[in-house]
């Protein structure tokens, strides 16, 4: 008898009910918001330790006034981006000083089109080139150059500007995005996945802390990583061996990011972009760096292959450099053409050891 009144009772309430279409649209949505904001979440972190990763000794991210701020980074890609390869421009710069600064670092990540790897590509600074009008100087007075505002402190997003117009001609190759990087934040983000390990192929030996970096690996904290990405006067091969050190540290800093999970620790990825975000503006010549980053593999996945651009000494009293006619043209061609891989395997000896 009760179950009699009970369904009874259902059958009296039944057009009472709502329609489950409605509901389950609406979960639907809500399912769907709160995997755009996790992916958007990874994305953000992404970028956050892909500019800190290949940063060069550098970390603080300044670029072109027409660059987007934090907020549109991390809302989330806008278009598709680039189907085939791109190419981001890292320019590590000491901002302390009154004058405008040079670029210390010209580090030119190249991602090809099948996704497989990264490539980071460091440009001598004391490269000789031509500068939009201001003739022929090194390649890092480029950054000096185009700093140089009406205000007191230097436009380093000008600066950018007119470095990016000398690579991509220099290079041959469309440089889709970019930032302006200096020491502080590099310290706070080496410090947040616990320091990395370092494994150094010579000694170097610090003329601003006196501290030595022994042959073999090591552990480096924020500090002392940016202590020893500064050095290049104590080094038999001077910037150019300063940008091997930079390489294996990028490297480093990907194993380690890896190692403990930052990237897809949404916790950890908020307090790091709470840490930076003031600072943190990126430029892109079509699309948002996140269109564009959106298509990188995930870091834990990419093999960083660290390549220098060959260069032979020009002008000796100022140590200028100008591309070797016999390297410098082959491993050009093959950026261009987007077939890094078979120019590394075909030239293993041009690869940084990276461990």
């Amino acid at each position: 008898m009760i179950e009699d009144d009970l369904r009874a009772a259902f059958a009296r309430h039944e057009p009472l009910t709502p329609a489950t279409g409605p509901l389950r649209a609406a979960i639907d949505r809500l399912a769907a918001v709160r995997r755009r904001r996790r992916r958007r979440t990874a994305l953000g972190g992404a970028t956050l330790a892909l500019l800190a990763v290949t940063g060069l000794g550098s970390a603080q991210v300044i670029t072109s006034a027409q660059a987007p701020g934090q907020a549109e980074l991390l809302a989330g890609p806008t278009g598709g981006g680039p189907a085939g390869a791109m190419n981001l421009l890292l320019l590590g710069v000491d901002s302390s000083g009154p004058q405008p600064p040079m670029a210390d670092s010209i580090l030119l990540v190249h991602v090809p089109a099948d996704r497989s790897r990264l490539y980071l590509l460091s440009i001598p600074r004391d490269l000789k080139v031509a500068v939009p009008g201001h003739g022929s100087d090194k390649i890092n007075a480029a950054f000096a150059f185009g700093s140089r505002g009406a205000g007191r402190q230097p436009d380093l997003g000008a600066g950018y500007r007119l470095t990016s117009q000398v690579v991509a001609r220099l290079t041959g190759v469309r440089v889709d995005a970019g930032a302006v990087l200096t020491y502080p934040v590099l310290r706070k983000v080496t410090d947040a996945v616990g320091g990395v390990e370092l494994c150094l192929p010579t000694e170097v030996r610090s003329i601003h802390t006196g501290r030595t970096y022994p042959v073999g690996c090591q552990h480096l904290d924020g500090a002392a990583s940016v202590d020893l990405l500064r050095q290049r006067r104590t080094l038999a091969g001077d910037s150019q061996d300063r940008d091997r050190n930079a390489q294996r540290f990028a490297a480093a800093l990907v194993r380690r990011a890896d190692e403990r999970g930052v990237l897809h620790d949404p916790v950890r990825v908020s307090r790091l972009a709470a840490d930076i975000g003031p600072h943190l503006t990126l430029s892109s010549a079509g699309g948002s760096l996140l269109d564009l980053l959106a298509l990188v593999p995930r870091l834990k996945s990419a093999e960083v292959v660290g390549l220098n651009l060959p260069a032979v000494p020009v002008d000796a009293p100022s140590h200028r450099y100008e591309p070797d006619p016999a390297a410098a043209p082959e491993l050009l061609a093959a950026l261009r053409e987007d077939r890094l891989a078979a120019w590394v395997a075909a030239h293993p000896e041009r690869v940084t050891g990276l461990r």
